[in-house]
């Protein structure tokens, strides 16, 4: 007991090692979870998907675009097979609020032709463009 209390040494260099490392690990851990909540709260991405076309007569075609972000997406163009419809079914820069349907009439220059293969494609403000494909 008396070797005990005489003995005045600080931590070993081993164990303050361990503590500063671990010291060092756990504030790099603070700040990546901070910087991360940080950079999520900023990024905003567009899911939307055209869920269904439906040809209402030669030259018009129904499609239903759905909004599955959380934020509202705006829609600023509509092609049907690369020709881009000049007066679209819809206001332009019109928003599609999160989580909603909206269905857009969309006027094609040609016929529709029975069994044809049509594509659709509509842009956004951000500059995405998400696409469906429908058979006449």
């Amino acid at each position: 007991m008396k070797n005990f209390r005489q003995s005045k040494k600080a931590l070993s260099p081993v164990v303050a090692s361990i503590i500063l490392i671990a010291v060092t690990v756990a504030v790099s851990i603070a700040v990546a979870a901070w910087m991360g909540a940080l950079v999520v709260g900023q990024m905003q991405t567009e899911e939307l998907k055209i869920t269904s076309m439906t040809f209402t007569d030669a030259t018009h075609a129904s499609v239903v675009v759905h909004n599955f972000g959380t934020n509202g997406v705006t829609l600023t163009g509509a092609w049907i097979n690369n020709a881009e419809i000049s007066s679209p079914g819809y206001a332009p820069d019109s928003t599609v609020e999160a989580n909603t349907d909206v269905t857009i009439t969309l006027t094609y220059a040609d016929v529709f032709v029975s069994g044809g293969n049509y594509q659709v494609r509509v842009s956004t403000a951000q500059g995405n463009v998400f696409m469906y494909n429908a058979v006449a």
